[in-house]
């Protein structure tokens, strides 16, 4: 119970501190809100930039506005879009699936990369772990948006095997679900493959290795649940940044979803759309961090409570 409450108080604190920026982020943004609202083609009156602004309430105290923001958010209402004209949670949710589905997939080939790569290259030879080591290093680095360039220049514009751009299919998803996952992949490899070279070290691995087990099944079947640990603890942590990724990712490959609708919020200082997506952020990482706790305690008995 006293785990649970902690748990809880902490993913209350993230969601507070999320909001709390958003707001503050709200409030610095230069310029008149009520302009952002009108558009810069409209000349409009004092008389109804006033009207608005009582309306919308940006004529009160900004502790007043602060809290009337917090009595809102518990109620669920996230606002309504400066620019279109519709409630903050309907455009989210409308664009929600592609870009959850998006993440779902690259988070699915990141892993399996991973696993491959550090199995395959676990205490292997120097050129081995080299070579490894390199396509991690260049994945890493590369952003996104290049790859992403990259991968179409090769497979679509060269090769025709995939679509340009659209979410038609299981097939327009490959291209923008690799560009994301290839990062994350070279991220895993890395810690994957220590953790995996430690487990090797360890004295069950010698005994599984004296009771004839080949090397993959000790691999597969003794280091690599050892290792896997730092493994969920990362991959949970990355998949809060993939939502940054979908951004550029959706962009490069003409997508709809979270990534556009965010893009296209900051370039028309849409804040309440901005201050959405910031708290939809926070949701998903308290979401995933308490999972991975879970997860954390079924992978390694050791960090069960007493």
């Amino acid at each position: 119970m006293t785990t649970a409450l902690k748990r809880a108080g902490a993913g209350f604190a993230v969601l507070w501190g999320a909001a709390t920026l958003a707001f503050a982020a709200l409030m610095l943004l230069p310029g008149d809100p009520v302009a952002t609202l009108l558009g810069p083609a409209t000349m409009a009156s004092a008389e109804v930039r006033d009207r608005i602004r009582a309306e919308y309430g940006f004529d009160r105290p900004v502790l007043v506005q602060y809290f009337d923001y917090l009595g809102k958010l518990v109620t669920g209402d996230l606002g309504s879009s400066y620019q279109l004209q519709r409630p903050v949670w309907t455009l989210i949710t409308d664009q929600l699936g592609p870009t959850a589905q998006l993440a779902a997939a690259a988070v699915v080939l990141a892993v399996v990369i991973a696993i491959i790569s550090a199995v395959v290259t676990a205490g292997r030879s120097h050129t081995v772990r080299a070579a490894a080591g390199a396509w991690e290093l260049v994945a890493v680095s590369l952003p996104s948006y290049w790859l992403g360039i990259l991968l179409l220049t090769a497979f679509s514009f060269q090769l025709q095997i995939f679509p340009v751009i659209g979410a038609q299919d299981l097939v327009a998803l490959v291209l923008p679900a690799l560009t994301l996952a290839l990062p994350i992949a070279g991220l895993l490899a890395q810690v994957l493959r220590e953790g995996l070279e430690t487990a090797l070290a360890q004295p069950f691995a010698v005994t599984a290795r004296a009771r004839g087990l080949s090397q993959l099944a000790v691999r597969l079947r003794h280091a690599l649940r050892h290792a896997a640990a730092s493994l969920a603890t990362l991959t949970g942590w990355l998949v809060g940044t993939l939502l940054g990724g979908a951004v550029l990712v959706e962009t490069v490959f003409g997508r709809a979803g979270i990534g556009a609708l965010t893009l296209q919020a900051v370039g028309n200082k849409d804040m309440p759309v901005v201050m959405g997506v910031v708290l939809l952020s926070a949701v998903v990482f308290v979401v995933i961090s308490n999972a991975l706790d879970l997860l954390h305690a079924v992978i390694d008995p050791r960090v069960r409570p007493a």
